[in-house]
This record gives structure tokens, C-alpha cells and sequence, in this order.
């Protein structure tokens, strides 16, 4: 007997029917794929249907460990969960365990699983650079560091890297000007006047006095403070034993000028162990489903400052890990697995100091395998004492400060997050997904106009998913044409994915999806431009809310317009929902015009670097320099200037000069 197509519930039976078979079939197809792996050491990956990462995990047995995930019924908790969701699975197999645990954690870091604890670090650690040089200068420096030069780091901070460069201007006066300034200098700079700097740019020290101050400086960077103080102390008497007395007393106000530095630290350089030079601090605090790994630097016995770290994901990893049957007799604590997974994560990309001071005990074999990997002999200590004992302490209390301050600011945004949703009387299923766009345009009279769209999302703002569009091609000042045109390179290619025949529905293209709210700044006339596009492209156009000034343009008397057709709507100057609103969009005005003011700055002083023009390399960008003393002396340079300076022909002359006007 054939089935009804009129009938509903056949259809509804029959697709039923169908999936079930379906997961059959993928189940079938883990377990003999499970059955055929070695009892080897390695890492293996699970992915859902679309492709997702789900999981990564290390084991010491691959075939024990695998399926241990298939071989019992886990019912409805979070590893069930996951199971249900697994459509395939890879593995890798290694030698050892401790390659298992580094690789686990290489490819937690590179394909962010749902279930595993992810630390992310948007930021590189800045370093303290001593550029080579005849004369070498400090400077502050973030990025890749190479063996040209020397680098003393990193630092938890700009601001240390900062306050010591300070310190060496006031002790060792060293030089911090660019090369292209210091060759062109004719007299002191103001640096030399307050006795900041030696002035070896007009020769007023001599190469190997200089040199000697930045050998004290390395020195002292390392930790060897007492050791520069006795030599600067025998230095002093023999100039005065040779009757230099000026020059005596210089180093005289170097060693009060240092010993004043020691003394405000709140290390005592002298009762350190040569041990106790350089150590990282790592204090973990779990509280409310996050967690805060707060790590503090000491480099060259100086405390310089901490940095607090929140990983994503715990409470899916901890409790995975609490259902999962682990191989380790001992179950590791929630503090330890995520203080495991903060080492193992941090130091792949950073070298690690020979001490670690924390506060939790961790496995002995991912020391090792750092150890291994780095180069560095690692020794872990989780019950310190003295010194070390006083640096876990404030390690502790900062992560417990920025953990409840974490929780408080989630709280609030929370809030106004709900606020916003109740509000607009928007359907939300899941609040924390709930994602606003928003969208500024900024200029100076017309000049370098540019467009910015910045990302609100799970009770923050998503600073690494900013973009900054630059507009061209309009009449400087039309606010209007330029909001048209970052819409639509924003939502044209969504739009496209979304109304073609075959689209899936997830509304994404390339990571990106469309919005659960649109906000621009403007009123009904940036609204209507913003109307015109969504309606060209086919999207919903209640996504759209212009934030209007409110009368007198005050803060706080914002009201709501829609593009719709809906009313205006005026939430109350102490709306939670409108103070959200109001920080995305400053947080949109500050970022577009951050970025219009260094195009406008770039166009002004002649287009950026100079090895953006074709035929510029640094070479030839360093004599430019050198001759004109900067890039504004280039632009003002005439054709024929140009082409007076050794490299540059009259046609690669002509070619800097239009390019600079």
C-alpha cells in the first residue's frame, strides 16, 4: 500500500525514519573506525556535520580512550551531548605523550573546539629593544623578534616596557631617538638638557663611555644591579684618584640615581637567589562557570607588573572532562586543568623563564615536554617560600580582584543586553548569541572619509572582528552615499548567500552572519539610505535602528528610529537598554574616526611609507630620510633634490613626487 502524499504525518514519519537511519550509519561507521586504531600514544579531533570542531583530546592509549566515549550510555548530560553531534572523527598518532600534549594544545589554539578550554591572546607582549647601532638606543618594540638586535622581555605590559626605558634615561642616559634623527642632529635636544640622554649625537660622549653605560644598562636588565653598582663605585674612585673630579662626580649621580631605583623596588636585589632572577608567577581562580589565570612577570629580579588571562569554554571542558573515564587515576581539579591549559597554550608561542611559581600542582609530563620543546629546563614549584611565597600571594589577590570585576561587568552587560532585547520586543532564543552591528561615518570637511562597523556579541564588544572600510568615489561630505556604500559591501555577498536557491539558512558567508540588529548613527535620513539598501539587496528590514540625537543633541534624549515604519521610541535617560545602545555607538564614532584621522594624517604627510612607492626599498627610504630629515622634508623636496640623492634616478625622482602630491 503506498503512502498518502496528502498525509502529513507520512511525511513527517518518513524523514524521521530517514535520519535515524542516517545517524545508524555514522555510528556504524565511529565504532569501526574506533575498532581499527592503534593502542598508541596521540590526538584525536571530533566534528559535527557541518564541519565544526566539537572536541580535541590527547590520550596516552588512542584505542582506550576513544572508546571509552562510545561504550556506555551518557544519557542527556554534556559528553552525551557532544556524542550525539559527532559525524566524524581524525586522529594523529605520536611517539610519546608529552608530543600528544603539545599537539593537542597546537590544535586547540588553531581550530577553537567548542569543548575544549580555549585561551585566547589577542595581544603579542611587548619588549624593551636595544637597537644596534654605534651609538645602540632603547625602545619600545612588539612583534617578532630577530637576532639583529637585543630584546629583554617580554614585558606584561606596555607601560613596564615604558617606566624602565625611563629608568635607563635617568641612570645610564640613554639615547632613544630614531637613527634618521640622531644622524641629522646639529645640537643637544632637550633630552640632554634635563639629563636624560649623554648627547652622543653631537659627540659630547665619547664611543667607548657610551658603551661602557649601555654594558651597565644590560646588566642591570639582567639582574646583576649590585654587581653594576660596585663597578660603577671603583669607576668613581679612579677618576678620582686621576684628579677627573667632573667625571667622578657623573658616576656618582649614576650609582645615587640607581641605588635610589633599588630602593623603591619592592624586591630587595641583594636577598635574591641567582634562581630568583627570572620567574613567572601563575595564580588560577574558578568562580560562577569562568575562570581568571592571572600570571605576574619578575624579570631580572624586578616584579614588573601582571596580566590576567579568562579562558572560554570551562564549564563545557570541566565537565567532559568529569564524565569522560580518564586515564589518570588522580582526576585533575578545575583550577589545575585550566592552569594546565593555560601553560600549555601560552608558552608554545612565547620561550618560558627557568622558574614557575604557581598555585596549583600540574602534571610533571607537560614540563617536560615543554622543557623539550623550548630548550629551557623547567622547575615548577606550587607551595613556595619566602620571596616567592610574597609573589604568589599578590598573584592570587590580582586574579581574584579581576575575576570578580569580570563577573561584575558580565552581570551588568548581561542586563543591558536583556534590556535591549525586551525593549525592541525582539525574539531571542539564545541571549548570548544575540549580535549587533553598528555602523558610523567619519570625516573632516569632506576629506578622507571612512566608514566603521564594529561588533557587539555574547555581553561584549568583538574588537577582533572590527572593520574599517574606506570610501571612495563619492562627493566629500555625503554622509548619506557613504553609509549606502559600506552597507552594501558589508551585506551584499550575505545577502546573495541567503536568497540563493540552494542556501542552507545558517546565514553566513566566510564566518560572518547577519546581524540580529542593525544600528547606524543618524537619524530618519540615514535610516531611509540604510531602507534602500536592504531593500535592493532583499533583507528584513526591521534588522534596522538609527540612533537619533535627541533634542539639543544631549546625551541621553537619543530616541530609536525604525525602518519599518514603527513609531520612535524613546527608552529614558537611565535605560539600561539605551546606555548599551550609546556605548556601541561611540564605541562605532570612536573607531571610525580613529581610523579617519591616520588616513587623513597618511595623505597629509605624503601617502604612508615610502617603500609603498614601486621602486622604494628600505635602502633607498633610509637615504631619503637621511638627506631631507624626515618624510615632510621629502615631500617638500623638488624633483631634481630627489634625484640628488645616491639611488634615486630622475625617473624614480618623478615617480616619489607624484606618489608624495
Amino acid at each position: 500500500m503506498s503512502a498518502d502524499p496528502a498525509d502529513p504525518t507520512t511525511d513527517d514519519s518518513t524523514d524521521d525514519a530517514a535520519a535515524e537511519v542516517g545517524v545508524d550509519v555514522v555510528r556504524e561507521a565511529l565504532l569501526a573506525e574506533v575498532a581499527a586504531l592503534p593502542s598508541l600514544p596521540g590526538v584525536y579531533r571530533y566534528f559535527d556535520s557541518g564541519g565544526q570542531v566539537l572536541y580535541v583530546g590527547k590520550a596516552r592509549n588512542l584505542k582506550k580512550r576513544v572508546s571509552s566515549y562510545f561504550q556506555k550510555d551518557h544519557g542527556g548530560t554534556r559528553i552525551g551531548h557532544m556524542i550525539g553531534r559527532i559525524a566524524r572523527m581524525e586522529t594523529t598518532v605520536v611517539r610519546t605523550e608529552a608530543e600528544a600534549l603539545l599537539l593537542e594544545n597546537n590544535l586547540i589554539k588553531t581550530l577553537n573546539p567548542k569543548f575544549n578550554i580555549l585561551f585566547r591572546d589577542d595581544k603579542s607582549y611587548p619588549y624593551l629593544k636595544l637597537v644596534s647601532h654605534g651609538f645602540p638606543r632603547v625602545a619600545y618594540y612588539r612583534g617578532a623578534v630577530d637576532r639583529k638586535h637585543t630584546y629583554f622581555g617580554p614585558y606584561p605590559g606596555a607601560w613596564a616596557v615604558k617606566e624602565t626605558i625611563l629608568l635607563l634615561q635617568k641612570v645610564f642616559r640613554l639615547r632613544t631617538c630614531e637613527d634618521t634623527v640622531f644622524a641629522n642632529r646639529s645640537r643637544p635636544c632637550l633630552l640632554y638638557q634635563i639629563r636624560r640622554c649623554s648627547g652622543p649625537c653631537v659627540g659630547l660622549i665619547s664611543p667607548a663611555d657610551y658603551a661602557q653605560d649601555v654594558a651597565h644598562a644590560e646588566r642591570f636588565l639582567r639582574g646583576d644591579a649590585e654587581q653594576v653598582i660596585e663597578t660603577l663605585q671603583t669607576q668613581m674612585m679612579a677618576y678620582s684618584d686621576a684628579l677627573e673630579f667632573e667625571r667622578a662626580a657623573d658616576v656618582r649621580n649614576q650609582i645615587t640615581a640607581l641605588s635610589r631605583v633599588l630602593h623603591q623596588q619592592s624586591v630587595e636585589e641583594s636577598s635574591l637567589s641567582t634562581r630568583d632572577r627570572d620567574v613567572d608567577v601563575l595564580a588560577v581562580r574558578v568562580h560562577g562557570g569562568r575562570a581568571c589565570v592571572n600570571l605576574a612577570m619578575v624579570r631580572g629580579g624586578r616584579h614588573l607588573g601582571d596580566r590576567a588571562y579568562f579562558p572560554t569554554h570551562v564549564e563545557e571542558a570541566t565537565a567532559l572532562s568529569a564524565d569522560e573515564a580518564d586515564e589518570r587515576a588522580d582526576r585533575p581539579s578545575v583550577e589545575q586543568q585550566v592552569l594546565e591549559a593555560f601553560i600549555a597554550q601560552h608558552y608554545l608561542g612565547i620561550a618560558p623563564p627557568p622558574a614557575l611559581v604557581m598555585s596549583h600542582a600540574v602534571d610533571a609530563a607537560l614540563l617536560e615536554a615543554l622543557s623539550e620543546q623550548t630548550g629551557v629546563r623547567l622547575h615548577a614549584q606550587h607551595q613556595p617560600r619566602e620571596q616567592r611565597r610574597v609573589w604568589l600571594e599578590m598573584a592570587e589577590k590580582g586574579a581574584q580582584i579581576a575575576l570578580a570585576r569580570l563577573l561584575a561587568e558580565e552581570g551588568s552587560q548581561r542586563e543591558r543586553t536583556r534590556a535591549l532585547v525586551d525593549a525592541l520586543d525582539l525574539v531571542v532564543p539564545d541571549l548570548d548569541a544575540f549580535r549587533i552591528e553598528c555602523f558610523d561615518v567619519s570625516h573632516t570637511a569632506g576629506e578622507s572619509t571612512q566608514a566603521s562597523c564594529v561588533v557587539y556579541q555574547n555581553h561584549g564588544m568583538r574588537n577582533n572582528e572590527y572593520r574599517r572600510y574606506n570610501i571612495e568615489g563619492i562627493t566629500g561630505g555625503d554622509d548619506y552615499a557613504a553609509m549606502r556604500q559600506v552597507l552594501t559591501r558589508r551585506y551584499a555577498k550575505l545577502a546573495e548567500a541567503l536568497n540563493a536557491p540552494d542556501a542552507s539558512g545558517s546565514g553566513s558567508v566566510k564566518g560572518l552572519r547577519m546581524p540580529d540588529l542593525v544600528l547606524v548613527d543618524g537619524g530618519r535620513g540615514q535610516v531611509a539610505m540604510a531602507r534602500e539598501v536592504f531593500t535592493a539587496l532583499g533583507l528584513d528590514l526591521s534588522l534596522i535602528v538609527g540612533v537619533e540625537k535627541g533634542e539639543g543633541r544631549k546625551v541621553g534624549l537619543e530616541e530609536l528610529v525604525f525602518a519599518d515604519g514603527r513609531d520612535k521610541v524613546y527608552l529614558g535617560h537611565d535605560s539600561a537598554a539605551l546606555m548599551l545602545v550609546a556605548q556601541i555607538r561611540d564605541e562605532a564614532h570612536r573607531f571610525a574616526i580613529t581610523g579617519m584621522r591616520a588616513r587623513r594624517a597618511s595623505v597629509r604627510t605624503g601617502g604612508g611609507r615610502l617603500e609603498e612607492i614601486p621602486g622604494v626599498g628600505p635602502k633607498k627610504r633610509a637615504r631619503l630620510l637621511q638627506r631631507f630629515g624626515g618624510v615632510r622634508g621629502v615631500t617638500a623636496a623638488s624633483v631634481e633634490d630627489l634625484a640628488g640623492v645616491d639611488g634615486i634616478s630622475h625617473d624614480l625622482a618623478e615617480t616619489i613626487y607624484r606618489a608624495l602630491h
